[in-house]
């Protein structure tokens, strides 16, 4: 095993060099390339400035050099070992200790490993917080339908998931921002970045008026909360899924009222859309997901509630201003990830079920809970781990169309800002950061192989 991870990792060097050069080579050959006399063109700047600056840029970047040259340039700069360069870009001696140099953005002036450590916590926030919630939801569902294949939740999950599936990203996005984030309809969140500029001033956790308002905070939740999960544990079926859906159009009309105008639709559709989720919950045979459904509704259901009653004074402090902030853009990036993994679960935990080795352990005497997750699901992780190789890179990756519609300055939209202006240290900066994580996590994905699969050997 050692020995192979020796060579994978030997291996990445000139897998890695194969996608610099091509980035480069692209950028090179387009229309224009990349020059000093481009890149100063259209700065407001009289003839003896431009001149300066085209000079900087030629011994900075040697960019009046053929582009071979200018790739070897840029090698040694990000290369921790190699000849040490100077600001008027002269070759210096050569050194092991002299460091990486990700060069200056074209397009910021400034240094490129400044900007990325401003821009990469951004997407590491939302992907962290994303990540776990997609497979947890998808091995939850894709579970269950697989144990339940032809029942009602087999079903009606696929339909659900299928639909969340074919939800483009973008009109989703913009639909959640149009109904939740408008000032015509709901204002229940903000509608760009991740903080106000006021949370910068504010303790980082909230602060209210009174220990009487954090006493109704703390009843709301809880009593809502108790109540919603002794519903969903009622024996009677048809009664515990009556009250639920009239607690959901009593939801609903409480929207409903509280638009700022008075629409048909909404006192309409509103209270149907809540009896027939809340409801659906209750009618749910399978416990933990209708009592964990409900316990949330409740928990929602009685912090809204509790907040209505408080008095002034509130300060919602920093962590709840960024949590409140996230609200929409996670809701955003998840849907679609676990609708298409819960499918993907389904099928290998299905697959395995029918399998040899199950039918085996069955005739031995093991019960159905052991067999699952003792034996079948530990199998079905591979498909999912093959997925999850893509991951890491997805980290600093970022994701374009959420970040645009919500505009958060993370990874997506710098790179796309990068390619635009060609900013071409920039760019190649971004792609060799994503070319060593996305190399990374399949070296990663191929060892956690071998714990999930005894058969899977590299020797």
């Amino acid at each position: 095993m050692l020995t192979y991870l020796l060579r994978r990792l030997l291996l990445m060097i000139p897998t890695l060099l194969g996608i610099t050069i091509v980035v480069f080579a692209v950028m090179a050959l387009a229309p224009g390339g990349i020059s000093a006399q481009s890149l100063v063109g259209g700065t407001d700047m009289n003839a003896q400035e431009k001149q300066a600056l085209t000079e900087y840029y030629n011994k900075r970047y040697g960019l009046d050099q053929p582009a071979p040259l200018q790739y070897l340039r840029w090698l040694n700069n990000v290369s921790p070992i190699g000849f040490e360069v100077g600001e008027d870009g002269s070759i210096g001696k050569f050194s092991f200790t002299k460091g990486m140099d990700l060069g200056d953005s074209f397009t910021y002036g400034r240094p490129v490993a400044q900007i990325l450590g401003e821009r990469i916590p951004i997407t590491l926030l939302l992907n962290v917080i994303t990540i776990p919630i997609i497979y947890l939801l998808a091995i939850a569902i894709g579970v269950k339908a697989a144990t339940d294949r032809g029942g009602s939740f087999d079903v009606s999950s696929g339909v659900i998931m299928l639909a969340l599936w074919s939800i483009p990203t973008m009109l989703a996005g913009v639909l959640l921002l149009g109904f939740f984030a408008n000032v015509q309809h709901w204002q229940w969140f903000p509608t760009a970045g991740i903080s106000s500029r006021a949370a910068q001033d504010m303790a980082f956790m909230p602060h209210w008026g009174s220990l009487l308002d954090v006493g109704k905070l703390f009843l709301g939740i809880g009593l809502g909360t108790t109540l919603a999960v002794w519903l969903s544990r009622w024996d009677k079926r048809q009664l515990r899924t009556l009250v639920a859906a009239a607690l959901g159009t009593a939801t609903g009309i409480w929207m409903a009222a509280s638009h700022p105008e008075f629409l048909w639709l909404n006192w309409i559709f509103l209270p149907l859309f809540g009896a027939v989720t809340i409801g659906g919950l209750a009618w749910m045979l399978y416990g933990p997901f209708r009592v964990t459904g409900l316990g949330i509704f409740g928990a929602i259901l009685g912090t809204l509630i509790a907040v209505q009653l408080m008095g002034d004074g509130y300060i919602r402090g920093f962590l709840l201003d960024r949590i409140w902030h996230l609200v929409l853009p996670i809701v955003c990036l998840s849907y679609g990830g676990f609708a298409a993994l819960s499918k993907l679960t389904r099928t290998s935990v299905l697959e395995n079920l029918n399998s040899d080795y199950a039918r085996t352990a069955r005739a031995k005497g093991l019960g159905e809970q052991d067999v699952l997750w003792k034996h079948v699901f530990r199998n079905s992780l591979l498909p999912l781990i093959t997925v999850a190789a893509g991951l890491l890179p997805a980290l600093l990756g970022g994701s374009l169309i959420v970040e645009n519609i919500f505009s958060i300055n993370g990874m997506g939209q710098l790179a796309v800002e990068a390619v635009k202006s060609r900013d071409r240290e920039m760019v190649l900066s971004i792609t060799w950061i994503s070319g060593f994580l996305t190399l990374i996590g399949y070296l990663i994905a191929d060892f956690m192989y071998t714990l999930v699969d005894p058969r899977v050997t590299y020797d």
